[in-house]
């Protein structure tokens, strides 16, 4: 049940990435909380969004990975937001302190989703240097739950821990994809009511992406072949609102291909992050 949280790499991770936490709204319940690796050097890092049942952990093996090949990587978790101009809001005031000009960002899921919204939301004054999207989405109708979305901040914990794990699906998968679904539950057992109401929240409310304010933002859409969360329309959907995008297929990989794919995921980052020579060579001798 635990092959991941007592895995070398993992502890590797929590033993040598000190874990962060900033507040920079006026509400210091709003808490940020990030690992930072790489040369901080670096003013153009690579960034990741979790999902909804994800926390700043769940990209440790790209954090691991990419620092060691230079990059500077930091990996979130978000506070409480419940409104994605809110978020965007929050998320700026957070690059401004870490003084970051602009950006690549990695989103999961939900993550992907705000990704799009921060590069939209900031494309008169440009953020974002460049868009990961994983197993992401650019409409929330696509969840038939708009009409919900007001009441998740009622709801107990326990019924939104259920809601989430509706989308972890059921069938059969390889040792690798149980353990990381595995992992994944203890994350989400590890949010809190509100953490958790609020995310489900941003997930569902009646948005969409306007892509012509980001279509000078390069993107990689990254999917897999097998069973995921999303939908083939939903697919389909982000292929035409970028048709220029590289695409990233991944054969199998289901919901948390970072997790479970790792060596393949952290390739496709790397070659999406090439042109943009975001990184420190080390030379060993």
């Amino acid at each position: 049940m635990e092959e991941i949280r007592v895995s070398p790499d993992y502890n590797w991770f929590r033993s040598t990435v000190p874990l962060k936490r900033i507040i920079v709204d006026d509400d210091d319940s709003k808490v940020w909380s990030l690992y930072d690796a790489g040369p901080k050097s670096i003013r153009c890092p690579i960034i990741f969004l979790p999902p909804v049942s994800g926390t700043a952990e769940v990209f440790f093996q790209q954090v691991l990975a990419l620092s060691g090949w230079g990059y500077r990587v930091i990996s979130l978790q978000y506070p409480v937001y419940w409104d994605l101009l809110e978020f965007c809001d929050g998320f700026r005031k957070l690059l401004d302190h870490l003084q970051l000009d602009k950006v690549h960002l990695f989103g999961a899921s939900l993550g992907g989703f705000l990704a799009q919204k921060f590069a939209e939301v900031t494309h008169k004054s440009p953020r974002v240097h460049s868009l990961i999207l994983c197993n992401s989405f650019s409409d929330t109708s696509i969840f038939n739950q708009t009409w919900t979305a007001n009441s998740f901040w009622l709801m107990p914990a326990f019924m939104l821990k259920k809601i989430v794990l509706g989308n972890f699906g059921k069938e059969p998968v390889d040792q690798k994809m149980a353990d990381a679904i595995d992992f994944m539950v203890d994350r989400l057992e590890s949010l809190n009511q509100s953490e958790l109401a609020s995310r489900l929240t941003m997930n569902c409310q009646n948005s969409y992406v306007e892509p012509h304010k980001i279509k000078d933002i390069a993107v990689t859409i990254m999917d897999v072949f097998d069973q995921s969360a999303l939908s083939h329309e939903a697919k389909e959907e982000m292929y035409k609102l970028y048709p220029n995008a590289r695409r990233a297929h991944l054969k199998t990989g289901g919901n948390f291909p970072y997790l479970c794919r790792s060596a393949e995921v952290n390739l496709y980052i790397q070659v999406s992050l090439a042109p943009a020579e975001t990184r420190i060579f080390r030379i060993e001798r």
